[in-house]
């Protein structure tokens, strides 16, 4: 039977140079079939279409709730900041009175911050450093009282423009005056000094050098908001410590000086109040 087979494949074998098979090659399917323990696959054949794109989802977290912001108050009244075209700078915390001292060039311009009446006007510089009389501290000064009823006061000018006196109608922005250092400012920088209050006897020389914080005022004009009005703030003030309060903060002059006689010191026992807030 084995000389059978032998004798079989011979003849089925064709002809050819020895050493080299003459059979068609087997097929890569084949080989891998004939391979023990081969694993085989079918991989699809490329399409050319992409896969589908998946949408991907964010979740926003929920917002917070909105701040409920008041509206702007607003007046009738147009303000603008007293020093007109210069760089200034100012504090905007109370120091030892509530008052402000702007920062500015010698002879920048200071104007009045609304429309109103000029109050009084003081073109000497009466204040010396023998004396420190309180009524003289601020030099010379233009005080105006706006059509708002509050009153401005601009201290420590270099000079008073001409024209400038009580009764005097002068409008918002109109110049008043220059930067200076008059009254007991003489050995600082030139600057302005800038407080609110309400209308007073020139005796009341205390109530004049301010009553009320000016700087969120000043804030709101100087970066537009030109509305905000101080009247709300000078007339709760004014219930608190009356009309005419006793001076209680740099009231004393110097040994020597005389006071005028309408300056009425306050008595030992005078009760203290507290203003400006």
């Amino acid at each position: 039977m084995t000389g059978a087979v032998l004798v079989t494949g011979a003849c089925a074998s064709p002809g050819g140079v020895a050493g080299v098979g003459t059979l068609p090659p087997a097929s890569a399917a084949e080989v891998v079939a004939a391979t023990p323990g081969a694993v085989t696959s079918t991989l699809p054949p490329p399409t050319g279409t992409p896969a589908p794109k998946v949408p991907v989802v964010i979740k926003r977290p929920k917002a917070a709730a909105p701040v409920q912001v008041p509206p702007p108050k607003v007046s009738e009244h147009t303000y603008v900041f007293p020093v007109k075209n210069c760089r200034v700078t100012y504090e905007s915390r109370l120091l030892v009175l509530p008052k402000t001292t702007i920062w500015s060039g010698k002879g920048c311009s200071f104007v009045s911050p609304v429309n109103g009446v000029v109050d009084e006007v003081n073109t000497t510089n009466r204040w010396k450093p023998s004396t420190d009389r309180g009524a003289d501290r601020e030099g010379r000064f233009v005080t105006v009282v706006g059509d708002d009823g509050v009153r401005y006061l601009g201290g420590h000018l270099d000079r008073v423009t001409p024209g400038i006196a009580p009764g005097t109608r002068v409008s918002a922005g109109q110049l008043l005056g220059q930067v200076g250092n008059s009254g007991n400012a003489r050995s600082t920088a030139s600057n302005l000094y800038f407080a609110i209050s309400w209308k007073t006897s020139p005796a009341l020389w205390w109530v004049r050098r301010g009553m009320v914080n000016p700087w969120n005022y000043l804030d709101a004009w100087l970066n537009g908001n030109r509305t905000l009005s101080p009247k709300d703030e000078m007339q709760a003030v004014m219930n608190q410590t009356g009309a005419a309060p006793k001076c209680v903060t740099l009231c004393a002059s110097k040994p020597g000086a005389k006071p005028k006689p309408s300056e009425k010191p306050p008595k030992a026992n005078d009760e203290h109040i507290t203003v400006g807030g």
